[in-house]
């Protein structure tokens, strides 16, 4: 295929067509709206005031004509750049049918699609040659400019409130109705879903604790519900344990099969057949693991991405946060960690789902003792943990008698956990009781007692 010699992708026919359908009739402008077209989208410079200024008349409420956007255009003193009033005037005059405006629009997009992808391969060439930058990091950001250009059209970078508020009342009206304040992905425990109303898009979640309290455990727990039980694609960034031993813990807490046991082959028949049972189901569940030790951050986001894209994965887990490889490895380890959480939320946004992160705490909690109720000051590393996540929980093991301090012990029914939700930006905090059935990696809910 020929290129033609230097001059960008456009169609100044088709964009007079579809400023001369935007003059001469109101629905015109609706259809330019629903499909986001925006001044950059037109190649012509003349045509780009234009648009401006239909856009800025229709924002005020004034029916954009050919009268109204030349004087507006004069006043601006932008007319000779708009091509003079005579220009104006000629545009309704090439269009053959405004029906038909919905084609020219996409015209212009396709076209205007084109040349961002030029510009984003020009700087590609441009930084592939520079030595400074390491080359998985030029992919990342090529990755990262590729999916902007992808979402680009989902949505307006701003709204009016009033565009936002029948979409929210439709939404109250839905909940007034149904009585079912679930707006997010459950998390398979009443009570947190409850207090959060489900995991929300684009949010940041921190589940911190001590080791071996049983934060992995809580985060398969979720996982397991959100993909068996609510078919919605989860992906598990395990940086820790291999997949063949998430998969066994997932097994024990599903099947209720003592996981020492079925490691060791000491199982009974009734046992193999919950087991079997309970990997039919997991076959066709929407369930993904990604198991690469020391994973660096950019590798994680464009599997993120990845996955986003082809599996239409809805929510991410990442065990845990403290072993995400930073690029640069001279930074003090609390800027890597700032710069790996700030990534993370920032990766959330852009993909619109939640990622919920796993964190260690530090050890300022076991000071005065096992059981302290750790705070966010615990977070291990980074304060900016605390300021970029929208929701933090905590697991703490409960002690035996709070007021003697003794060792932790298990009772009966496994070893009574706190989860503490000490941060939620968009609702309350406070505890819900737990039980973790150690033997087959599973939290439970239990009654708070009065």
């Amino acid at each position: 295929m020929k290129l033609k010699e230097n001059v960008p992708p456009h169609d100044d026919e088709l964009e007079r067509a579809t400023l001369g359908s935007l003059l001469a009739d109101d629905q015109a402008i609706d259809a330019a709206r629903q499909n986001h077209l925006r001044t950059g989208d037109f190649y012509s410079r003349a045509h780009q005031r234009i648009f401006e200024t239909i856009s800025a008349l229709d924002e005020h409420n004034l029916r954009p004509d050919i009268q109204t956007v030349i004087q507006e255009l004069k006043q601006n003193g932008k007319l000779d750049e708009a091509g003079g009033a005579a220009y104006v005037a000629s545009l309704t005059s090439v269009v053959p049918s405004s029906a038909n405006i919905e084609y020219y629009i996409g015209s212009v997009l396709d076209h205007s699609l084109r040349r961002s992808l030029l510009r984003v391969a020009s700087e590609i060439g441009v930084t592939a040659y520079d030595e400074s930058m390491k080359s998985h990091e030029i992919l990342d950001k090529v990755e990262e400019n590729i999916y902007k250009l992808r979402d680009e059209r989902q949505a307006f970078p701003y709204k009016k409130l009033s565009e936002v508020l029948l979409p929210t009342f439709d939404k109250i009206e839905e909940v007034y109705k149904t009585k079912n304040a679930l707006t997010g992905i459950p998390s398979g425990f009443e009570k947190l879903d409850e207090m959060t109303t489900g995991f929300q898009p684009a949010d940041f979640i921190i589940i911190g604790a001590r080791p071996s309290v049983g934060k992995t455990a809580l985060a398969l727990n979720m996982a397991a519900h959100i993909a068996f039980r609510s078919n919605i694609p989860i992906a598990f960034f395990s940086l820790e344990m291999t997949d063949v031993s998430l998969a066994q813990r997932l097994i024990s807490s599903a099947a209720q099969v003592d996981g020492n046991k079925m490691r060791s082959g000491h199982i009974t028949s009734d046992d193999f057949r919950r087991i079997r049972d309970t990997m039919e189901v997991f076959c066709v569940a929407p369930f993904f693991i990604v198991e690469i030790p020391n994973k660096e951050l950019h590798e994680l986001r464009s599997q993120a991405r990845k996955l986003r894209s082809k599996e239409g994965v809805q929510i991410i887990f990442i065990d845990y946060i403290g072993l995400i490889v930073h690029e640069n490895g001279k930074l003090p380890r609390h800027e890597q960690i700032g710069e790996i959480s700030r990534s993370l939320k920032g990766l959330a946004r852009e993909l619109d789902i939640p990622i919920v992160a796993l964190c260690q705490l530090n050890r300022d909690t076991e000071k005065t003792g096992h059981g302290q109720q750790p705070t966010l000051a615990n977070l291990r590393d980074s304060g900016s943990i605390e300021q970029d996540a929208d929701l933090v929980m905590f697991l703490n093991r409960k002690p035996k008698d709070k007021k003697s301090g003794d060792e932790p012990e298990p009772n009966i029914e496994g070893f009574p956990t706190e989860l503490i939700i000490a941060k939620q930006r968009n609702g309350p905090v406070g505890i819900i009781d737990l039980m973790l059935q150690a033997k087959y990696t599973r939290f439970v809910p239990v009654e708070r007692d009065s």
